[in-house]
């Protein structure tokens, strides 16, 4: 159970890279906290009673991952992102890596990511067994295809649009949010609900928080050469 989540927290802490020609010293910088405030919602526990594979994967039972309100009272997997503002002839260089979305203990790590328009998704089956992931974007095709062992499908994805749900047709308590950018100014928040959107070319931009129960808010923040902004969002419960 520790090593799966610490699989997820690290995918979780991808940040976005500098346009090309621009380094990140030289751009700006817009970081903060996703907040949470109110009661903390209890998230149901998974029964994977026949799935033995999975089951033995975990010392207890897992729990719906719909809301993660961590110890310092800020939200997991908030996809934090640049919304408008780029310059019109802003060019990004394209990443050479792959996205990596892992099916590991019967549960999709990591539960929020991103990834830019024209890049790989490596989509991996670790558990051995019949998984089925379909993806129901509206901007970008639909995609249902199944996994019946260990294996890697590649799928990409063709238009901006946040996000993608994913779901697993086997196993009806899987589910995954992908976010899909013409650029790399996004984060997703962690085990310390911090963001930090770096290299930012001077100018103002309106940066969006999204939540899978709690929706969006959206932020206005000018940013210079070199400087740093501070935006923090909070989220409460209902």
């Amino acid at each position: 159970m520790r090593a799966l989540g610490m699989m997820a927290v690290a995918v979780a802490g991808v940040v976005g890279l500098a346009a090309a020609g621009r380094s990140s010293q030289a751009g700006g910088t817009v970081a903060g906290k996703v907040r949470f405030t109110g009661a903390k919602p209890l998230m149901a526990k998974i029964d994977m009673s026949d799935e033995s594979v999975c089951k033995a994967k975990y010392t207890a039972p897992p729990t719906e991952e719909t809301v993660v309100v961590n110890a310092n009272g800020t939200l997991a997997n908030v996809f934090v992102y640049v919304k408008a503002g780029l310059p019109a002839d802003y060019a990004a260089p394209a990443p050479a890596e792959d996205v990596v979305l892992d099916q590991n203990g019967c549960r999709y790590h990591p539960h929020v990511l991103g990834i830019r328009v024209g890049q790989k998704l490596a989509i991996k089956n670790s558990d051995g067994l019949l998984h089925n992931i379909k993806a129901m974007g509206k901007q970008n095709r639909p995609f249902n295809v199944s996994q019946p062992t260990s294996m890697t499908t590649e799928r990409v994805f063709t238009a901006p649009e946040v996000m993608v749900p994913l779901e697993c047709n086997v196993h009806g308590w899987m589910h995954a949010y992908l976010g899909v950018l013409p650029h790399s100014f996004f984060a997703v928040t962690g085990t310390d609900g911090s963001f930090s959107l770096k290299g930012l070319p001077p100018g103002t931009y309106t940066i969006e928080a999204w939540h899978e129960k709690y929706g969006t808010q959206v932020a206005t923040v000018t940013v210079t050469a070199g400087g740093a902004k501070t935006q923090d969002f909070t989220f409460t419960a209902r």
